[in-house]
């Protein structure tokens, strides 16, 4: 599974990298009434991508279902143990979250949890607190859950609750994404040439906390995991990984059955600064620090959206190989670790 360290300062500001996604130590918090990307690098970073298990159907086979599992609300605190085993059944657009341990998990938003008291925290009132982590979880939302971002369609309900600054990189991902500038590190989207979900549910377990910043201000913490359910694009088997050529197999077959599952754990740090010291814009959070997971995806990050990889896919055996241990992609309970991309393979979907 992927992960990318996130942007930083505006253009041209003090301390900025010619790579946004370049993990770098941060230099002096900005001075009085200058903006908050003053001297401050954004980091996201993508962690890690993981792609499924062998050929179709290896670790998925028609089997008994288990009785099913108990619906699970949103988390109030850290996890202590992984979901449940499910016993593996093969999804179908009727039934996308068959054999998966997120069919328990709440539906949208409804899967983001929010403290239960937001008593005032630094120079902010405790309305204006619960004010600001609404406005996060608004963001978190429209970024990974409005159906015109995640079909590919727009982008633009989540640039409309950015500040002005991370929407300016955002803006930029968006028109030149590559493998070191990549939206998805900010947003989950897809190409509906390449995978079109099969439902506008998205199942979701997170949670998202507050505490002080030191400097007066508010720091917001979330970890939040969205899983979505995926049949192949008219163009998914029209070219092999790397633009070679596919094979025959993959053009003349009919793949509208398939439903694969993406698993994508975000874990993003929001700032919300003291305004009497700061040029910010009232009620948008700014984006200080994230790192994303890509459950079931290609090992190749660059081309702006999330690309599943299908079974039929997987049986070719085309593009890179993924390297190490297997993964559990719905285990909440690993620590994000950032560093070098990687490549591994997913334990289940």
């Amino acid at each position: 599974m992927p992960t990318i360290d996130e942007p930083g300062p505006a253009d041209g500001g003090p301390g900025r990298p010619d790579n946004p996604f370049e993990q770098t130590t941060a230099p002096e918090r900005p001075k009085r009434t200058r903006s908050v990307r003053d001297g401050l690098l954004l980091v996201l970073v993508i962690t890690a991508v993981l792609v499924g298990l062998g050929a179709a159907g290896v670790g998925r086979s028609k089997a008994p279902k288990s009785s099913a599992l108990p619906s699970v609300g949103a988390e109030t605190a850290a996890p202590s143990s992984a979901p449940p085993t499910v016993a593996p059944d093969v999804p179908t657009p009727e039934h996308p979250w068959s054999g998966s341990p997120a069919e328990a998990w709440p539906n949208g938003a409804d899967g983001i949890g929010m403290p239960d008291s937001t008593p005032a925290t630094g120079v902010f009132s405790a309305k204006q607190v619960a004010a600001d982590l609404a406005a996060v979880k608004a963001y978190l939302v429209a970024s990974n859950l409005d159906p015109q971002v995640v079909s590919g369609a727009s982008a633009q309900p989540v640039l409309d609750l950015m500040d002005r600054q991370d929407a300016d990189l955002l803006a930029k991902a968006l028109a030149h994404p590559s493998a070191e500038n990549d939206p998805t590190s900010w947003l989950s989207r897809f190409d509906p040439a390449w995978a079109v979900p099969v439902t506008t549910e998205v199942k979701v377990q997170g949670r998202i906390s507050f505490e002080g910043d030191g400097d007066r201000g508010m720091l917001v913490h979330t970890d939040v995991t969205y899983v979505y359910a995926l049949r192949p694009g008219p163009d998914a088997g029209k070219a092999a990984p790397g633009g070679t050529a596919a094979p025959a197999s993959w053009v003349q077959a009919d793949h509208g059955r398939e439903v694969e599952r993406e698993i994508v754990r975000r874990v993003q740090d929001f700032r919300f600064y003291d305004p009497a010291h700061y040029d910010v814009q009232a009620g948008r959070p700014v984006l200080d620090k994230g790192s994303a997971d890509f459950g079931n995806n290609r090992c190749e990050m660059g081309s702006g959206f999330l690309e599943p990889e299908f079974a039929f896919m997987r049986a070719a055996a085309t593009g890179p190989a993924p390297s190490g241990p297997a993964s559990d992609p719905y285990d909440r309970t690993k620590p994000m670790e950032n560093g070098p991309q990687d490549c591994g393979t997913v334990s289940r979907t």
